[in-house]
């Protein structure tokens, strides 16, 4: 490309030097950017060096490098070439049997996202200078350009930061919403001063849940940094195979994963474990990132009464406002969250499709989709526990 910067494509993330990619915003904590810990280079490299997103697995390292003159990493997006459209919580499932049915051929696709991980995050990612912007727009055409070269039939881009929308929008994308839970910390000084803001009936409810949930003599435990020894990766990847093994039938992250990230970023984890008679029989995984909590999956080896909303909503609740953080996004789906406190907010994905016909039908699919998103989140927000006049956004 023009004025000395080149794109290319990296087909292994442990290829890229760690401290180029954390000089990209959002990579690193020493950056003014917000972390995001999805992003990191600690993050993505495990995925890979474990076995859990690779070729193998139908996530082929496709990636791409923006680099200046001096071969100086200033931009990159993380994406892989898939076969598949498992572990992206963006389903499209529907695209690909369409457009098979009429002769096409919808895989292999591109895909930019974190895999496994229904988190929102840059994607565009550049070093925060005066060409940020340049970068930024040049990663999105070279996206189109390389689906182009390929001969593959789309690029997707999930879970995308809103920032970036007006830049895929400008490249023509086609503007996909969906819906998550999230809990807004409004500056409670602790879980009681939150649930003051909610409906007497719904607090009632709420603090009964958190006594039941711990009746049969069940402590919980925050562990995080040096408490990740090997003993409790393996206690937890435990509870990961058994629950992953029923929901999934496949979970898709290696027992190796643990380990890697547990070396790599100790100290970006939070896991909430649950305790009977000296034991551990249920926990959840969560990272920390700049200012938000983010819940991935849990797993059990016992089955006690909303043991799954203590761990996973309530806990994550209680961590959110001692550390002072803005948000605990709990991961995708679940209406059941509302109940808990965690409001509905829209989630953005960005799709290039080549095929004329096939995007046609796409642009019109989704627009109908997103007035229907819109009215379920208005029903949901009317819905929501708190009093009249506290916080419905």
């Amino acid at each position: 490309m023009s004025s000395g910067y080149t794109i290319r494509i990296e087909n292994s993330f442990t290829a890229i030097a760690p401290e180029s990619w954390s000089r990209l915003s959002g990579a690193s904590k020493n950056l003014n950017t917000i972390y995001n810990p999805f992003i990191s280079h600690a993050f993505l490299s495990s995925l890979e060096e474990s076995g859990s997103a690779t070729a193998k697995s139908g996530w082929m390292g496709h990636h791409l490098l923006m680099e200046d003159g001096d071969g100086r990493l200033v931009g990159a997006m993380p994406c892989y070439l898939k076969n598949h459209s498992q572990g992206e919580y963006v389903f499209d499932h529907g695209w690909a049997d369409a457009f098979e049915r009429a002769g096409g051929r919808y895989y292999p696709k591109l895909q930019s996202s974190v895999p496994f991980t229904p988190a929102t995050g840059p994607r565009l990612l550049a070093l925060e200078d005066d060409k940020a912007d340049f970068v930024r727009h040049a990663l999105a055409h070279g996206l189109t350009d390389v689906t182009r070269e390929l001969g593959v039939s789309s690029a997707h881009v999930t879970f995308v930061a809103e920032s970036d929308l007006p830049i895929f929008e400008a490249e023509s994308y086609l503007h996909r919403v969906d819906q998550q839970f999230h809990f807004i910390n409004d500056g409670y000084a602790n879980h009681e001063a939150f649930l003051e803001t909610l409906s007497s009936r719904k607090r009632k409810d709420l603090r009964k849940e958190r006594r039941t949930a711990l009746q049969d003599g069940i402590s919980i435990d925050w562990l995080t940094g040096r408490d990740l020894t090997e003993a409790i990766w393996d206690q937890f990847f435990a509870f990961y195979m058994d629950t992953g093994s029923r929901k999934w039938g496949r979970p898709y992250l290696t027992r190796k994963f643990y380990s890697l990230i547990g070396e790599r970023m100790a100290d970006d984890i939070l896991l909430i474990m649950a305790k009977r008679e000296g034991r551990y029989i249920a926990g959840a995984i969560n990272f920390i990132g700049g200012d938000t909590l983010y819940g991935r999956h849990w797993g059990c080896v016992e089955d006690h009464p909303f043991l799954h909303f203590e761990v996973c909503y309530h806990q994550a609740i209680d961590f959110a406002l001692e550390k002072k953080l803005a948000r605990v996004e709990a991961g995708a789906q679940g209406e059941h969250k509302l109940a808990r406190g965690y409001l509905p907010v829209t989630t953005h994905s960005m799709h290039h499709i080549a095929h004329a016909g096939l995007r046609r039908a796409i642009e019109d699919y989704l627009e109908r989709e997103r007035q229907d998103v819109e009215q379920m989140g208005e029903i949901l927000s009317e819905h929501s526990p708190f009093r009249k006049g506290e916080r419905q956004d």
